[in-house]
């Protein structure tokens, strides 16, 4: 059910004046997106406008802001560039009914599989990605039409207002909590600036941001089969990543928040955004880690603020378009260097000699493939470097403890987890040929864990067969005896309190 989430005039301002400090820091990450996308300026702001304020409304973790993001935006490049921008928005509606389906198969619990190491990786690249993104802002176009580094007095004066803003964000909420100290600073810097006429770019040299409504726009591509194959590899990896962004943002807000959103609420709620935004010329988007946090960090926990922020948006295309455009961008930058030292875990270089080799190594894995490729490679990247580790950590304990029982049986209890990293062990702990007659495995304390595990078992059961030994399978558990059938009739499974097992639990994702 949906709910605003305030029940004070307190809380309504806070998510109010949350909403308008994300509105602000929103525009230029739009209008930067949208270039790297190839579109236009307004594609980037319709995303923002559409993308935020569906995925408040629908989506599974208050608080959180969505829009149009780098992420996304790099994967769009050749499409855009190859077919155009109608395909693109096509691609995006496509991909917004992936996502929906993600949603219904409940597919967002799997998000519980990311190991901590790979969450820290990709929050301290990310931030990483954060900063370096805004080095472009201290660079100016010259006459030639050549991008130069900042010097001299326009250099002094880019960074002492960055300085400022940083300032007065830190230093503000200690006198008062009556405004958010992000606004205060774009608009206290915003006013210097203005009143002492000084020279330095501003969010109008972007490029304008003024339009109207979005208007409904089916996109104009032929309803073929072909068109299909054009746009599914790209609304597969677009609808991947946004996913993998959106999970990973909502894990991490979660964290700072101390709450629990949800999974496949949210999964829902990105691509009822996605759709709905292709068919009214957006780019599409996804969660947007930094805005979230500058949300966070500004008092907005509740849908309301999202809404606001997106509400805001829109305000400023339509309305207010000449002031927004008089922004400082040393403003925006300052709120975004907050935005890095606030994000990025500090604490994981006070560990990282004290946490597992393996575990060190794959956080700096995944902050470098982040920085250097996208996160939702670096996550893939990391989950698998994580899983090899772990199977391969696991393969190495399992054992055998033998003795002979009252009955004169042989018995061999097996400790440890038998899957497809440790079954070449499981083989090697017997030997057919010297043991009992009678021979029981004992598997209580042992979890049969996959084919490769049925397998093995399997193969040593023919072994034992070949042997002319009997053997007893104990303690299998009932999906094992299932599809233990290659043995044969000679082989015995002895079924005594079978341990049940479980998967994660739906309920609450």
């Amino acid at each position: 059910m949906f709910k605003l989430g305030c029940a004070s005039r307190v809380c309504f301002q806070n998510e109010i004046l949350s909403g308008l400090t994300v509105a602000l820091a929103l525009v230029p990450e739009a209008v930067a997106f949208a270039f790297v996308a190839g579109v236009e300026p307004l594609a980037g702001l319709y995303a923002a406008f559409m993308v935020g304020l569906l995925a408040s409304i629908f989506g599974g973790r208050p608080g959180m802001i969505s829009g149009a993001t780098g992420a996304m935006a790099v994967v769009m490049v050749s499409l855009v560039a190859g077919h155009g921008v109608e395909y693109l928005f096509a691609a995006v509606v496509l991909t917004g009914i992936i996502q929906i389906g993600a949603g219904i198969l409940r597919l967002g619990k799997f998000i519980r599989i990311v190991p901590h190491p790979v969450m820290l990786g990709f929050v301290n690249g990310l931030a990483i990605v954060i900063l370096l993104a805004q080095l472009q802002h201290f660079q100016v176009t010259n006459a030639e039409g050549m991008r130069e580094w900042l010097s001299g007095e326009a250099l002094v004066i880019f960074a002492g207002l960055i300085l400022a803003t940083m300032a007065i964000i830190h230093y503000l909420p200690k006198l008062t909590g009556a405004v958010p100290s992000s606004l205060a600073a774009i608009i206290t810097v915003s006013l210097v600036v203005v009143g002492l006429n000084l020279d330095t770019a501003t969010v109008g040299d972007l490029a304008s941001i003024e339009g109207g409504l979005p208007g409904f726009h089916i996109p104009a591509v032929p309803l073929t089969f072909e068109t299909l194959m054009i746009i599914l590899p790209y609304s597969f990896i677009l609808a991947a990543v946004g996913l993998i962004e959106s999970l990973l943002t909502l894990s991490l807000i979660d964290e700072v928040t101390n709450t629990r959103g949800r999974g496949n609420r949210e999964c829902m709620g990105q691509g009822i955004a996605n759709t709905v935004t292709g068919m009214f010329g957006g780019m599409g988007g996804c969660a947007m880690i930094g805005q979230s946090m500058i949300n966070v960090n500004s008092g907005g926990r509740q849908r309301l603020s999202g809404i606001a922020a997106a509400v805001f948006l829109l305000m400023f295309i339509l309305f207010a378009s000449p002031l927004i455009e008089r922004i400082p961008m040393a403003a925006l930058v300052g709120v975004m260097f907050v935005v890095v030292i606030a994000t990025f875990e500090w604490s994981s270089i006070r560990i990282i000699r004290k946490i597992p080799p393996t575990d060190a190594f794959v956080l700096v894995l995944v902050s470098a493939v982040t920085v250097f490729t996208d996160l939702a490679v670096a996550v893939v990247v990391g989950v698998i470097v994580s899983a090899l580790v772990f199977a391969w950590d696991h393969a190495k304990h399992i054992n055998i403890k033998t003795y002979d029982d009252a009955n004169g049986s042989r018995v061999h209890e097996l400790n440890g987890p038998l899957f497809f990293g440790s079954v070449k062990n499981f083989l090697e702990l017997f030997n057919p040929e010297e043991d009992a007659e009678d021979v029981i495995i004992e598997f209580q304390n042992s979890r049969v864990a996959d084919h490769s595990a049925i397998e093995a078992i399997d193969t040593l059961a023919e072994r034992y067969i070949r042997a002319g030994k009997k053997l007893h399978l104990r303690h299998l558990s009932e999906d094992c005896q299932k599809l233990l059938t290659k043995a044969g009739d000679l082989v015995e499974v002895n079924v005594m309190e079978d341990p049940h097992y479980f998967i994660a639990d739906d309920k609450l994702a």
